[in-house]
């Protein structure tokens, strides 16, 4: 999980992400008029990673106004705007992510969040990819064992949303207005007898929306 510092002027994200790739990027040039994925994916160190490039390009023109941001977009090259199509992220409130966000898409959602500390308070698990020679098993994990979970709720509703990032991260600052970026994933939550599965985010990204 990473903080994202958002481009506050148009001129300076675009000098920013055209910058012509890593060294070995023979087809794209700095300050040519065209962002390429290699160019984004330079800023935010990532390679081949798709998805998680957009959110990081999307997450980075948030504090742009729409005119700014659409100046922007119109620099991506034709793989790039295929890749936005496919992988821009949904903008969502806590009290309406369970609702309305896509599994295994990526979704920036608005609120403050609050870290769940005590295990009795969340009693899902979820499913991790274990090797076993050739094969690849799943054994089911508590999800508080595997991330720092947090209730996420907006301005609006006192309904949450649980949002997750690896332990090993930076926590977040809590009861303060943020953003966060990720991809939205499921756990399953045993309820009586039942299994029922739940929807989370699994952050990539932050950004702390009091100071911008």
């Amino acid at each position: 999980m990473k903080l994202i510092e958002p481009y506050i002027k148009v001129d300076e994200a675009i000098l920013s992400l055209d910058n012509g790739g890593r060294f070995y990027n023979f087809f794209t040039e700095a300050e040519d008029g065209v962002i390429s994925q290699a160019e984004i994916g330079k800023v935010a160190g990532l390679f081949n990673d798709r998805q998680k490039t957009v959110l990081f390009f999307e997450l980075s023109i948030s504090s742009l106004d729409a005119t700014a941001k659409a100046d922007v977009i119109s620099k991506m090259d034709e793989n790039l705007q295929r890749s936005y199509q496919k992988y821009k992220p949904q903008e969502l409130l806590p009290s309406e992510a369970d609702s309305k966000g896509v599994i295994s898409s990526n979704a920036i959602i608005t609120g403050f969040p609050t870290l769940i500390e005590s295990k009795s308070e969340l009693t899902g698990f979820i499913l991790v990819p274990i090797s076993t020679g050739k094969a690849m098993t799943f054994i089911p994990i508590p999800i508080i064992d595997h991330f720092d979970v947090y209730k996420m709720k907006d301005e609006l509703s006192s309904e949450t949303f649980l949002i997750a990032h690896a332990k090993n991260a930076e926590k977040l600052p809590e009861h303060k207005k943020i953003k966060v970026a990720g991809v939205l994933k499921e756990f399953k939550l045993k309820k009586g007898e039942e299994q029922v599965n739940r929807k989370y985010l699994e952050i990539n990204y932050f950004l702390n929306k009091e100071s911008v």
